[in-house]
């Protein structure tokens, strides 16, 4: 028996819910020819017109519906459907002002808590949210999910609460917004693919807006293609448009590139409220990009205009912060409830404002206000990687305040600008994460993928992916803020300094390098050379790892002379001078950007017997209220040798007869269980194993066990962290630069974590090197000699030079 009119209507509905297009158009094409019946037939074509949108052809399912509105004889409920589907409609196309209208009819002419009304208010919903009404946005959705759990409903349930995680992500609570997206996205992803894309396109933008832009691209891309092969190319176009917003601040030509591309398909698809907001990206990507010939003040209003027409007031306002940078007009007043961002940006724009014009003091104030605010954002915040990433919101800020304090040439003000750099990340001091089962298990499983997939680029696996994206949404929402380090002023700092002990820090403004000089008697500004010193670091780490390779033969003194010259030029570009400055010190404190992260600064023949430390701070290191100062003398020590390293057993064995008492496990017994265990229990932790830098993403970073990798994020399951931590373990001493100043890596991972020192190599060391200079680094700690003075004193002792340097207290 063929289906009756109302059986392929229903199907047709299913199918468009589970955006299996093609299907329904079929049934209610076939509906449609089965009925006679005008109120049914409203209801076929409002589901048709939804289709027809979702497949790109706007303006067609725009005249479906307000024909189908049209027809006399229609009962209040198809009216009220109607209305809610052209209101949809209207929404999908930005214009909001008139969608919401749409809705709210439909909204109040429907039953309280019917799943018809339910859907309805999710798609007002989004009016709301795009609007930037939040408490709106979030109360339609509490009284949908009402629904939906009242009649039983998971998949919309699902929807509503990944939604539910866009408004926190608007709202800028970064960590529920993952969370609610990664706990519906199953339930999403089981309905069909295109279900799945919708939501990584959402989870994209939290990505994006964590700073962490190069999954959120990545992410983008594969949702974008998708779109394009199912013809979908409103949402086609709403990727490219996220894609280009992802762009804008690291690689601005590319991000114009794709705005443009965006615009167009909206144009094309009469979608102005969208086509306006790819044109706003389009017209910041050209000023970033070439801003000595900023695009015409008409470009800014009329788009801006055409935003405000839509209802996109935020990113209205957004622009005409932008247009202000391009003529110089009058600041647009923002309102109290304004988005962090669109506030961050204000700052910046009056920062950079008053940079150009040459009132430093003014630009300072305006970028030090703005880090503030940033600051306050990221106190809710604990995860180091979401710190971190987050500091993108800053960087232009941030480059902004440096480059004006070196302008004032007061060594206070540079000083101060410093510490604000080196804090970006760093200022908030987490709330160590409770025990959570789950985590541990999602690490065990990534370490057994990563040995099944060894020799090849295990980062692609479909399964490493949702594991290492489940891992760090875990970690995000199980890590609890924390208090705010204080920052150290020059005065401060200065009478907390000894004699023998001297402060360089150095400070990169993108367009010079220079060096605040700090002892107890003094303080001064060292300009340094920036291109002999970018012409020096061309090419260091490819010279370090091949002389760590050659021992022998005709090339191992080319090899050695190369790399001395290259050393030497640093030193002498670098070094020299600050050391100078420092007059008769004898240990140093280094804070240092991001561009000078790779340096071997023990191997610089000017710091030769020199015992010193890299600080992720001054402020951090000479110890504000509440932090950890001196060392205590350490009395136990753990060592673990793991596999396929030469001489690890050999190194973590001689390297524990120094000590009266120690805890040695190599073998089998080096597993990552045994070695976070035995972390937690003592004062000295030693590793020697094969380690791996991860550049994407840092805390998946890690050094070879036996049962696998021990990564960054095990670090931060371990009750209580080492007080010194020696990683003889290759690339570990690395950190990647994430915006600008920002430096992550598994140094910085156990610092975090606590430890007050991490010994460890930026660069290869080979193992006999290890071996010997480590082994005596030990009888000196066994003593209760601080970390970089027993670093020093080994060096000295052995005749060897190696790249292994301390991070952190070191002194």
């Amino acid at each position: 028996m063929p289906l009756s009119a109302r059986e392929l209507h229903q199907r047709g509905v299913d199918a468009a819910n589970s955006r299996r297009f093609a299907q329904a158009r079929r049934a209610l094409a076939a509906a449609s020819a089965r009925t006679d019946d005008d109120d049914l037939r409203a209801r076929i074509d409002g589901t048709l017109a939804y289709v027809l949108a979702q497949t790109g052809e706007p303006a067609e399912a725009e005249r479906l519906s307000r024909e189908a509105l049209a027809r006399p004889g229609l009962s209040a409920e198809t009216i009220a459907l109607a209305n809610g589907q052209l209101g949809t409609l209207l929404m999908h196309g930005g214009r909001l002002d008139e969608a919401d209208v749409f809705l709210t009819k439909a909204i109040d002419g429907l039953d309280e808590g019917s799943i018809q009304s339910a859907n309805l208010l999710m798609s007002r919903s989004i009016v709301s949210m795009q609007r930037h009404r939040l408490d709106d946005c979030t109360a339609d959705l509490q009284r949908a999910i009402t629904a939906y759990e009242a009649h039983d409903q998971q998949e919309p349930l699902a929807e509503a609460r990944h939604n539910l995680g866009y408004a926190a992500l608007l709202g800028g609570d970064l960590v529920a917004a993952l969370g609610l997206m990664t706990s519906s996205r199953p339930i999403l992803a089981a309905t069909s693919d295109l279900a799945a894309a919708i939501s990584d396109l959402d989870r994209a933008e939290v990505l994006r807006d964590a700073g962490l832009t190069t999954e959120a691209e990545e992410l983008l891309g594969a949702v974008a293609t998708q779109f394009g092969a199912q013809r979908m190319r409103q949402a086609c176009g709403e990727a490219e448009f996220h894609l280009a917003r992802s762009l804008l601040r690291h690689d601005a030509p590319a991000a114009e590139r794709a705005a443009s591309t965006a615009s167009r398909r909206f144009a094309a698809l009469s979608s102005e409220g969208w086509a306006a907001r790819a044109e706003a990206v389009r017209l910041e990507a050209r000023l970033r990009a070439r801003p000595t010939t900023p695009p015409v003040a008409d470009e800014f209003a009329r788009t801006a205009e055409a935003l405000t027409r839509g209802g996109f007031r935020t990113e209205a306002a957004a622009l005409s912060l932008t247009a202000r940078l391009a003529d110089g007009g009058r600041m647009p007043r923002l309102t109290a409830d304004a988005p962090t961002p669109l506030r961050l940006r204000a700052h910046e724009v009056r920062a950079a404002r008053a940079s150009a014009a040459g009132r430093h003091t003014e630009a300072r104030r305006a970028a030090a206000e703005g880090l503030d605010l940033l600051t306050a954002w990221q106190q809710s915040f604990g995860a180091l990687d979401l710190q971190a990433s987050v500091a993108m919101h800053g960087t232009e800020l941030m480059f902004t305040g440096l480059a004006a304090a070196a302008r004032a040439h007061d060594p206070e003000v540079l000083f101060e600008w410093s510490e604000r750099a080196r804090h970006l990340s760093q200022q908030v001091a987490p709330v160590r994460p409770p025990h959570d089962a789950d985590l541990s298990s999602d690490l065990a499983e990534l370490r057994m993928l990563r040995a099944d997939l060894a020799g090849s680029d295990w980062t692609t696996d479909a399964r490493v992916r949702e594991l290492r994206d489940r891992v760090r949404d875990r970690q995000w929402s199980s890590t609890g803020a924390g208090r705010s380090r204080e920052r150290l002023g020059l005065l401060e700092t200065q009478t907390r300094l000894d004699d023998e002990t001297a402060i360089l820090a150095y400070v990169f403004t993108r367009e010079e390098l220079l060096c605040v000089v700090v002892t107890a008697s003094g303080s001064s500004i060292v300009e340094l050379s920036l291109p002999r010193i970018e012409a020096a670091l061309d090419g260091l780490r490819a010279d370090l790892d091949v002389a760590a390779l050659t021992h022998a033969g005709p090339m191992a003194s080319v090899v050695q002379r190369s790399l001395d010259e290259r050393l030497r030029l640093l030193d002498d570009a670098l070094l020299a001078p600050a050391r100078a400055a420092a007059g008769g010190t004898v240990r140093l404190a280094l804070t240092v950007p991001g561009i000078l992260g790779g340096i071997p600064w023990a191997m610089l023949p000017g710091m030769r017997r020199t015992p010193f430390t890299i600080a992720t701070s001054v402020s951090r290191l000479l110890g504000g209220p509440g932090q950890r100062t001196t060392s205590q003398s350490a009395s136990t020590a753990g060592f673990a040798a793991g596999p396929r390293v030469a001489r690890a057993d050999e190194e973590v064995r001689r390297a524990a007869a120094a000590w009266s008492s120690a805890r040695v496990v190599t073998g089998d017994e080096a597993r990552v269980s045994a070695v976070t265990e035995l972390a937690a229990q003592v004062d000295v932790l030693h590793i020697a194993a094969h380690g791996r830098h991860a550049v994407d993403n840092p805390l998946f970073s890690g050094f070879e066990l036996a049962d696998g990798t021990l990564f960054g994020y095990d670090v931060d399951l371990i009750p209580h962290a080492p007080d010194t931590v020696i990683l003889s373990a290759c690339e570990l001493g690395r950190s990647s630069v994430r915006w600008g100043e920002e430096a992550l890596g598994m140094t910085r991972v156990w610092l975090h974590a606590g430890t007050r020192c991490v010994i460890a190599a930026p660069v290869v060391v080979a193992d006999d090197v290890a071996c010997e200079l480590l082994g005596s680094v030990h009888t000196q700690l066994a003593r209760g000699v601080a970390p970089a003075v027993a670093l020093a004193a080994a060096s000295e002792s052995t005749g060897l030079t190696a790249p292994f340097q301390c991070h952190g207290s070191g002194l």
